[in-house]
């Protein structure tokens, strides 16, 4: 096969638009396949690429001392289209990274159909792709087309994982009452006055959120289908009700803490708990329920958040929902470079490898894409330290289980628990000795260090092996 020919992409979320970018940066020519408008799916509203389903929010930006934000700063310096498109389109969030999803579609969709060396081709790719197509990037996420998943698990004979994921609903930023609610990120956090109120508190007493949590477990909620029954969620995105079946204090202590903020109509009476709502685009008109994901049918959600103090007259742009996801058992079927085991000509990327979140996705598209592009250009596919983000990331999609225990590989985040260990700090920079929260900080900023300089120099040894 000449080095001509094309890398075929199918599908374009997240993890395929970076792997068309990242490879068609390198040199590569590619055909990007997205199925939408042909063939819609349960979850997109729009055709656009790079489409963000669940939240606006690519989380922390703090990349010294959280490990998303460390992911956001290594994918920034591999040339990553995601996040410059982010960082272009981002909407107030505190010390996160949220973005106008809209304009940020439009503006990932604009870049790569403007790009000389990408084909976009709206069509579904039924089953497995052909055979003369030997480098392929399967990037259909989450919500991947029945055909194709049937057809790779007839490929491996190795039944696909699944979990329950849900989305948060999405509320009019006028229908809101200001008399009763504030703007205010948790701790004033932010670099900017904006970013300081990015965020607009809804607050409760006792008896309030005890009426809110009953009214919550009482709710008409989605029933599973028989073949669904033993699908589990994933943890980072329980519904807002599966949380409250845990206990009547649990959300309190989860998205509706009242840690960090101060009630601006009343500074001296403290929130029993507290309902934040995010801001979901440039103009500020829309703002969507943080941590409110639920699988509550439509009708219970418009009753039941309307009991939020400042919600009463909520009008909704979207209502939340809940939607199945589907995962490989990546380390037994994907080899370290994520080709499939079975026929290596196809790699997979995104979140149906097994990661978690907009970011984790887009940067297993932005490693398919390069590793697809070097072996497209006849160039060695380096696969990133384990010290890094990227390489800790992809080590837990290609190693990370305990051989012999049945559902022991599980979507994950990336968190600091997936980098090689390292020996903290004990003493500060005033030779003060480190205990708890501060060493564990002082730790974390020497991982990232170290996750920095190992991501400097893997790119650099990529890029003079193109030269």
């Amino acid at each position: 096969m000449t080095q001509t020919q094309p890398i075929h992409i199918i599908g374009g979320g997240m993890a395929g638009s970076e792997a068309a970018w990242q490879a068609a940066e390198a040199g590569a020519h590619v055909i990007l396949h997205e199925m939408r408008p042909v063939r819609r799916t349960e979850a997109h509203q729009t055709d656009g690429l790079a489409e963000l389903v669940c939240s606006n929010s690519f989380r922390s930006d703090d990349h010294e001392t959280n490990a998303v934000g460390l992911l956001h700063e290594e994918m920034r310096r591999a040339n990553s289209l995601i996040m410059a498109m982010g960082d272009v389109n981002q909407v107030p969030a505190g010390g996160a990274l949220a973005v106008d999803r809209e304009a940020f579609s439009r503006a990932v969709t604009a870049k790569l159909e403007a790009h000389p060396n990408i084909e976009i081709r709206r069509e579904e790719i039924a089953g497995l792709p052909p055979e003369e197509w030997d480098n392929v990037i399967v990037a259909t996420g989450p919500l991947t087309s029945p055909a194709l998943a049937e057809a790779v698990h007839g490929l491996t004979g190795e039944g696909e994982l699944a979990f329950f994921d849900a989305i948060a609903p999405i509320i009019f930023a006028d229908s809101i009452d200001m008399g009763v609610a504030w703007k205010q990120s948790r701790y004033d956090k932010g670099e900017t006055e904006e970013d300081r109120a990015a965020y607009i508190n809804c607050p409760m007493d006792k008896d309030q959120y005890h009426a809110f949590v009953e009214a919550l477990l009482a709710g008409d909620k989605t029933v599973f289908r028989d073949w669904e029954k033993d699908t589990p969620y994933f943890e980072a995105c329980l519904p807002i009700e599966v949380m409250a079946e845990r206990g009547i204090e649990t959300l309190r202590h989860g998205p509706m803490k009242p840690r960090g903020l101060t009630n601006a109509h009343k500074p001296d009476e403290k929130p029993y708990a507290v309902v934040q709502l995010r801001q979901d685009n440039a103009h500020g008109t829309l703002f969507n329920m943080v941590g409110f994901q639920t699988k509550l049918k439509y009708g219970a959600q418009s009753d039941i958040f309307r009991m939020i103090p400042g919600l009463e007259n909520a009008q909704f742009a979207r209502l939340g929902g809940i939607h199945r996801n589907t995962f490989l058992n990546s380390p037994k079927l994907l080899d370290p470079v994520m080709r499939l085991k079975a026929r290596p000509a196809l790699r997979f990327a995104g979140q149906i490898t097994g990661v978690e979140g907009y970011v984790e996705s887009a940067a297993m598209g932005l490693l398919a894409g390069r590793f697809a592009a070097a072996e497209r250009l006849g160039q060695p596919a380096t696969p990133p330290p384990a010290t890094t983000a990227l390489g800790a990331l992809l080590m837990h999609i290609t190693t990370g289980h305990v051989p012999g225990r049945k559902g022991a590989f599980q979507p994950m985040n990336v968190n600091f628990g997936l980098f090689p260990d390292m020996q903290g700090p004990s003493k500060g920079p005033n030779g003060e000795r480190l205990r708890g929260a501060a060493k564990a900080q002082a730790k974390k900023r020497l991982m990232s260090a170290r996750a920095l300089a190992d991501c400097d120099a893997w790119l650099g040894q990529t890029k003079h092996a193109a030269e």
